[in-house]
């Protein structure tokens, strides 16, 4: 399923890689840095990947930590990625702990346009492909050179209300306040290599596949990693209320592999130039691939951080952001109309050559792992409070 040359990024050698893995013998998580091809645990310098991220040293702590001793092989991680349940081996956890996990919805035009197709066939797939092609035809290319919160978007807002097309997801597409939710509770994340939960009762979902920036308590962005903001487009389509619904059930928040810490070698411009590579394998022997490039996000990553943080809304151990995606799957699947939605067994695999490699399973969410079973068993073990 997954190899150490698919989950690291192209540079590992000189990329700064944080992640989080689960110990056996603490029954609970480690902080670890890559060094090589080995996760070195540095967990006695700090216990949580929060706490790590606030530290202003980072970069000099990580340098350091990489000469630990106490370290596993990134081939025995992944080799243990399917005995997920086994609790006796060493694998791979989401890469964030007590950060809260933010995300930015309808931040690229594509994904903006399919979430009011949603919203008019109020979750009805077959109606999809007709209402695609009428929104297309009438505001597609006229929306997708306007920059959101100027004087042009003031302008196209009055047009398509006038001309009775307005929606509530053109207002945060191209409005001057992007839509920004909370996506999971903390801890909830599932990493590389884990199962992700789709709701039972859906039948109209999709992989998001996303860039997430991990965020200090000030603001500050200090890294980035890959998401899988799992969403469910008949709950989300029957109503916008149904957000957390549609986006909030166990494992479907997938984040990984590693956080690349921001150093000389890779920074925000980098970000920005991001492409996302999603491919999905099913059992049926249906493949989907697709690609979510970062130079056509509609705002600026940092604005988007600026909009989830400040004196209306702090974050004492720091956030992760998912910064939205361009991808929103048409492909027919099951029938002619029907397009694109999840079957169990699904591989999802969302990588890029600078962060690796985001590869995970459907299950439903019924079934999946709960990513905050683990909590209780990790305060133990470092004696943090819950």
């Amino acid at each position: 399923m997954l190899s150490v040359h698919d989950l690291l990024p192209v540079d590992a050698e000189t990329a700064t890689l944080v992640g989080r893995v689960f110990d056996p013998d603490t029954q609970g998580p480690c902080v670890v840095v890559v060094d090589g091809t080995d996760a070195v645990d540095l967990s006695h310098v700090e216990p949580t990947v929060s706490t790590l991220l606030e530290r202003r040293d980072l970069t000099d702590v990580l340098a350091a930590a990489r000469r630990g001793t106490r370290r596993w092989a990134l081939q025995q991680l992944v080799a243990a990625i399917e005995t997920e349940d086994d609790r006796s081996l060493p694998r791979l956890l989401a890469p964030v702990d007590l950060q809260v996990i933010k995300a930015a919805g309808v931040t690229f035009v594509e994904s903006m346009l399919e979430r009011v197709i949603e919203e008019r066939a109020k979750g009805d797939p077959s109606k999809a492909a007709e209402i695609r092609d009428q929104l297309s035809e009438v505001v597609g290319g006229a929306i997708s050179a306007v920059r959101p919160g100027s004087p042009q978007a003031a302008q196209v807002k009055e047009i398509l209300q006038r001309e009775g097309l307005w929606s509530q997801y053109l207002e945060v597409g191209i409005g001057p306040d992007p839509e920004i939710f909370t996506k999971a509770p903390v801890l909830s994340a599932v990493g590389s290599g884990q199962t992700i939960g789709v709701h039972s009762r859906s039948v109209w979902n999709n992989p998001e596949p996303e860039v997430a920036l991990a965020v200090r308590s000030d603001g500050t962005p200090v890294g980035a990693t890959l998401g899988n903001d799992v969403n469910l487009r008949d709950f989300e389509g029957r109503s916008a209320l149904l957000l957390t619904e549609a986006k909030d059930n166990n494992a479907s928040c997938a984040l990984g592999p590693f956080i690349r810490v921001f150093d000389d070698g890779f920074g925000m411009d980098d970000v920005r130039k991001l492409e996302v590579n999603l491919e999905v394998d099913g059992p049926d022997g249906f493949v989907l691939n697709g690609v979510s490039s970062m130079l056509n996000i509609s705002r600026d990553p940092l604005e988007l951080v600026q909009h989830a943080i400040g004196d209306h809304h702090q974050y004492p151990d720091g956030f992760v952001l998912f910064t939205g995606t361009l991808f929103s799957p048409t492909q027919d699947r099951h029938a002619p109309g029907a397009g694109f939605t999840h079957v169990l067994g699904d591989v999802v695999r969302i990588a890029t050559p600078q962060l690796g490699a985001l590869v995970n399973r459907v299950a439903t969410a019924e079934t999946a792992p709960a990513g905050s079973s683990a909590s209780g068993r990790w305060c133990a073990a470092c004696g943090s409070a819950s």
